[in-house]
């Protein structure tokens, strides 16, 4: 990317960042790339395809943002992409896109160079980004291009599992985390309940956990929510699985009822304890929802 301007890297930057300003629950990556580039539009040099196939616009907005990942401006996990309160208030104050990307870039540099000796040099006035971070940008463009596609891959396998396998990895999931499973609901009608499950073998420790699982792409609303914080008693615990999340409100009105205990879990989630307790799952189990870990040199967050 050497030789690509401020001007024109701080453009893409703040496109990308208007964008996600209205997303405030994130975008997928290529959401953020594609509406972005509706906004600020490529030019026919940006068109160009890269000898690794990828648009040459894509790989600019890619190397642009891993300033603003280390900046603490933006996050990207899991093939999504979200603006922080200090990525909204970086956009608010600094209008001009190249002392917008500049900033940026001098954070970046400022963070890296904390193992070296004497301070980092000034912002030059020249309007040409340098390539000498060249190697650790191209490390992290690498690094979340593979996490975004093993989570695509991840997704497909989960949003086309079978509702009733999905149910079955779930009540694996929580007996590899350590609770007993008394119930699993059969084909048909379950109540709201989809799996009942205890701290001890024999359910005399409370509370009973019941657990309803969705397998669906929409998120569960407060009404959701509250249809199936009724089937809770007393001296219930809630777990509500689904994959397509909870809206705003939902969570809100789980976090602030004091009279039920429950436990919202999306599939990012989901993902996570799968992974935290895979050692701990049986092979049946593990069939589910194989996965396999793949170590590399990550890039310097």
């Amino acid at each position: 990317m050497a030789d690509i301007t401020h001007q024109r890297l701080g453009e893409l930057l703040r496109g990308v960042f208007a964008v996600l300003a209205s997303h405030p629950g994130g975008l997928s990556a290529a959401e953020a790339i594609t509406t972005t580039a509706e906004r600020v539009a490529p030019t026919a040099h940006e068109q160009a395809l890269l000898p690794n196939g990828k648009r040459r616009y894509d790989t600019m907005l890619r190397w642009a943002t891993v300033d603003c990942v280390v900046a603490g401006w933006l996050v990207k996990a899991h093939g999504r992409w979200s603006i922080t309160p200090a990525g909204e208030a970086a956009y608010a104050e600094t209008s001009d896109p190249a002392a917008f990307h500049k900033r940026a870039n001098q954070i970046y540099k400022s963070r890296k160079s904390t193992a070296a000796t004497g301070p980092v040099p000034a912002p030059k006035a020249d309007d040409v980004e340098p390539a000498a971070d060249a190697a650790g940008k191209s490390a992290a463009v690498t690094f979340e291009q593979a996490d975004e596609q093993a989570w695509s891959e991840i997704e497909r396998h989960l949003e086309t599992m079978d509702p009733y396998d999905f149910q079955d990895l779930v009540a694996a999931l929580l007996k590899a985390m350590g609770y007993h499973i008394a119930w699993i609901a059969p084909k048909g009608k379950d109540g709201g309940v989809d799996i009942v499950a205890f701290n001890d073998p024999l359910g005399t420790r409370p509370p009973r956990i019941k657990v309803q699982v969705k397998r669906q792409q929409q998120k569960v609303d407060v009404n959701g929510l509250r249809s199936f914080l009724a089937v809770l008693a007393a001296d219930d615990a809630g777990i509500f699985v689904n994959t397509g999340g909870f809206t705003a409100d939902a969570t809100d009105a789980a976090r602030k009822d004091h009279l039920h205990r429950a436990t919202l879990v999306d599939m990012e989630r989901l993902v996570d304890l799968w992974t935290e307790h895979y050692a701990r799952l049986d092979e049946t189990a593990r069939r589910r929802l194989p996965l396999q870990p793949i170590y590399f040199l990550a890039p310097e967050s």
